[in-house]
């Protein structure tokens, strides 16, 4: 199978971003952006022969009319990895962030593509949160709705169940990817270690665009939409569980995010769209374009295109 790793930065070689080049049998792909240090990862090239840097210019040749529309200086860049990933002709593609610092074990337990048995759960509202059952509670899921929030330990185990698993969402001890309304009121750190084992729901749940493994046949549905503030990576994989139901599941912790320096209050901000529309996008989801601003609709309209080529 060719497995790749996909993630843009702006920053010198981070702790994570070096140790993910050692895990050989995956390609790793860095798309650049104007503010990357480009030789950086030039030099990173010549050490490394499983990585590859796109350069901006590259990118631009490549993929013009897309990389134009994306704009720059932002995360949703990493949409021209998935895409190149998959012209690479990648069966699994790992979408991770530069300070998602992997353990040993990162990779080893890979069940994208397998069908497997995990434990099952169901949520009394119809939306599973992943973080929910887990002994770190307190905190919930980035792009939950939060009009759920009240009833989100209203959670029931249904035993073991068997699914095809498309999507593999790994947790992350550490800082890790919860709305900012909560990371200004808890400011936690989380370890996962009761995880041990896939879980997951038949329902609809969020997952991010951090360490998580997605399978050849559901990248040109999935995307990191732009224009949408934070709930880009979290609103794709809502319209990917449109296309793919039942297919995702989540596992025990496999890295540790050291979260890069962010302004909670400019990331509130942009996660208003999600408080505002998530819930209702859920409802009605077969209608999700209606929630999209006619950029991100042309956007993901060009993005499908690039796959058919």
């Amino acid at each position: 199978m060719k497995k790749y790793i996909v993630t843009t930065t702006i920053n010198s070689p981070t702790i994570a971003t070096k140790k993910f080049c050692t895990f050989k049998e995956w390609n790793f792909v860095i798309i650049g952006d104007t503010k990357t240090p480009h030789d950086d990862y030039y030099e990173l090239e010549k050490e490394h022969d499983n990585f590859t840097y796109l350069h901006p210019d590259t990118q631009d040749e490549l993929y013009p009319e897309l990389s134009k529309l994306i704009e720059w200086k932002t995360i949703q860049r990493r949409n021209i990895g998935f895409i190149y990933a998959y012209q690479q002709g990648a069966d699994i593609v790992a979408t991770v962030d530069d300070d998602n610092i992997p353990y040993d074990n990162w990779g080893e337990e890979i069940y994208v593509g397998q069908t497997i048995e995990y434990d099952c759960y169901k949520a009394n509202d119809n939306v599973f949160d992943p973080l929910s059952i887990t002994k770190d509670n307190h905190v919930w899921h980035r792009g939950f709705p939060i009009q759920l929030l009240q009833n989100r330990h209203n959670v029931e185990y249904r035993g073991k169940a068997h699914k095809k698993v498309l999507i593999q969402a790994d947790l992350w001890d550490g800082d890790p990817d919860i709305d900012a309304m909560a990371r200004l009121s808890f400011k936690p750190t989380v370890k996962y270690s009761d995880i041990t084992s896939p879980y997951g729901t038949e329902q609809l749940a969020p997952f991010n665009s951090q360490n998580t493994f997605l399978a050849r046949e559901v990248l040109p549905f999935y995307s990191v939409l732009p224009f949408v503030g934070r709930m880009d990576d979290i609103w794709g994989g809502y319209i990917l569980q449109h296309y793919f139901p039942n297919s995702v599941i989540y596992n025990k912790a496999t890295v540790y995010q050291d979260r890069n320096l962010q302004d909670l209050v400019t990331n509130l901000e942009n996660e208003i769209i999600g408080y505002r529309n998530t819930d209702n996008l859920l409802k009605e989801l077969h209608n999700f374009e209606d929630y999209l601003p006619a950029r991100t609709k042309l956007f993901y309209q060009l993005y499908k295109k690039e796959f058919k080529k």
